[in-house]
Order: C-alpha cells, then sequence, then structure tokens
C-alpha cells in the first residue's frame, strides 16, 4: 500500500524514532509498503518518520526497484564509523522541490537488523554512504535542512514558508 509522506514540520519528523523489539508480520508489511511508498515517489530511501510511523525502520534502494538485489532493509540502525567528507546535493521526499548542498562522510559503516530481526553490518561509500546518512538521520529526528548552510537553510526556510501561505505545501 502506498502510504502519504508526511512534509516538514510534522513533528513525527523531528522526533527521534521509537527502536524496534518486535520482528513480526506488521513490520514486514511496513517495510513492504515503504517501498512501494518509495517507488511511487521516485526516490531512493524512506524512514518510517517520512510516513507518520515514529519507529526506527528505513528501506534504501539505489536502483529504485529496477534490481532486487539492492533492496536494503535497516532497523534499528545505527552509523559506527565513518572517513572522509562529500559535499554534494540531496533532496527529500518531505522537502519536495528542495535540493541543496550538504556535507556528509564520504563512507560510512552501519550496524543494523533486517526485518526479522537479524544483525549485520555494512560499509557504504558515495550515494549509499549519503543514503545511510540521511535516512539514519531521519530516524534521529535529525532532517537534511539543518545540514544545510545557515544561509541556505534560511533562505529554504522562507520559500517553504511562501508555499505555505500559498497553500502549495
Amino acid at each position: 500500500m502506498i502510504l502519504k509522506i508526511v512534509k516538514y514540520p510534522e513533528p513525527v519528523l523531528s522526533q527521534p524514532g521509537e527502536p524496534v523489539t518486535e520482528f513480526n508480520d506488521e513490520l514486514r508489511q511496513l517495510v513492504a509498503d515503504l517501498f512501494e511508498t518509495v517507488y511511487a515517489a521516485q526516490g531512493i530511501g524512506l524512514a518510517a518518520p517520512q510516513v507518520g510511523i515514529s519507529k526506527r525502520v528505513t528501506v534504501i534502494d539505489l536502483s529504485l526497484g529496477k534490481n532486487p538485489k539492492e533492496k536494503l532493509v535497516l532497523v534499528n540502525p545505527e552509523v559506527i564509523s565513518s572517513e572522509g567528507k562529500l559535499y554534494e546535493e540531496e533532496g527529500c521526499l518531505s522537502f519536495p522541490e528542495i535540493r541543496e548542498k550538504v556535507v556528509r562522510a564520504a563512507q560510512v559503516r552501519i550496524r543494523a537488523q533486517d526485518e526479522y530481526g537479524k544483525w549485520f553490518e555494512m560499509d557504504g561509500e558515495d550515494l549509499l554512504s549519503r543514503a545511510f546518512q540521511h535516512e539514519i538521520d531521519h530516524l534521529d529526528g535529525i532532517l537534511f535542512i539543518f545540514r544545510m548552510s545557515p544561509l541556505k537553510r534560511n533562505l529554504n526556510l522562507r520559500k517553504i514558508r511562501k508555499m505555505q501561505s500559498e497553500g502549495t505545501w
């Protein structure tokens, strides 16, 4: 089922997600719905808080659904190491119309559980590293707009307020 993606400043986006403790059919259905929703939105990653669910669950697929082997499910993920820096443009499904450059680690190692509760570690570089960090930020209640320079952040917050007043946000 395609879920509704919430937009900033929806409060659930700014709160840390609750750790997942039950690995059941309900969780696996949420994962399936997250994948269906991210593909419909033509994104590469989606976190549960972005659909109004305060849980530490996110999905990532850099292939946009073209290669089932690239589907990643991260439950209770955390970055355990990082190195290097990248300054690249990012977008966010909860901030439609906004794309800005932000600094992220060039490489990260994450630790997470799959939808069955099995722990694993994985390395990511470049776009995958950026996706890991962006989605884990969502689970921590951190939004990419707050990773922008103060000038860019203020310009974008003004743009959002203008769109809200026009009824287009």
